[in-house]
Parts: C-alpha cells; sequence; structure tokens
C-alpha cells in the first residue's frame, strides 16, 4: 500500500512540475495576445460540453460551459484564448462529438464548428 501511495504522489509531483493541468489549464495567459475561438453547434442535439487545452497539456480538461449550460443547435458561444496551439473539443452526453487541435493567431477569429 505505501509503494502505491508513493508511485501516486511522485506522479503527481512530475505532473505539477510538468506544468500540466487536469483542469486544461488557463486559456487566457497573462502577457500574450490574445485570439477568438467560436465554437459553432451544426448539430441537431445541445452540446453539453466544451473541453479547451494548450496542445501541451496532458488531458483535455473540465468542460467549459458552466454546469447546467448547454449550446442549443444553431447557436454559438465565443472563447477569447491566447494564442498559440489548442485541442478544443465539444459533444452531447451520450451523443456524438468532435475534435481538433487548432494554432490561433494573435487577433485572429477562428470558427469551429461541431456536427453530427
Amino acid at each position: 500500500m505505501n509503494k502505491l501511495l508513493a508511485l501516486g504522489l511522485s506522479a503527481a509531483t512530475a505532473i505539477a512540475l510538468a506544468g500540466c493541468s487536469i483542469t486544461g489549464g488557463d486559456l487566457i495567459r497573462p502577457g500574450e495576445p490574445t485570439a477568438t475561438l467560436i465554437i459553432i453547434n451544426g448539430s441537431y442535439g445541445y452540446l453539453d460540453a466544451i473541453v479547451i487545452s494548450d496542445c501541451d497539456n496532458f488531458t483535455y480538461g473540465f468542460n467549459r460551459l458552466s454546469d447546467g449550460d448547454s449550446i442549443a443547435p444553431g447557436d454559438a458561444r465565443s472563447f477569447t484564448l491566447s494564442a498559440g496551439c489548442w485541442d478544443v473539443g465539444g459533444g452531447e452526453f451520450g451523443g456524438g462529438e468532435a475534435y481538433e487541435q487548432m494554432n490561433l493567431a494573435p487577433g485572429s477569429v477562428t470558427r469551429f464548428t461541431i456536427t453530427d
């Protein structure tokens, strides 16, 4: 049991020191130029989850929509992010989902449509 605990603590320490985050990290990094990402719901269902993380992160992180929030079919949601490489995904609970890695240029507006 002590070996398992030590292994877990070692892994958590390594992740913390590597600068990774289970949350997906901050969308805006201080002092960096920003870009706008517009996620469009091109599906027939409500998008219940949007995940966005820095490309260097080991996970997509937590849902960027607030609890109980969703994006209706045909609607869109804008996010301001630091310019750079991002892993972006979204979908319906129990339904379809889409993921894409994208590079956002400073000052750009990028549209990402999620379809069934």
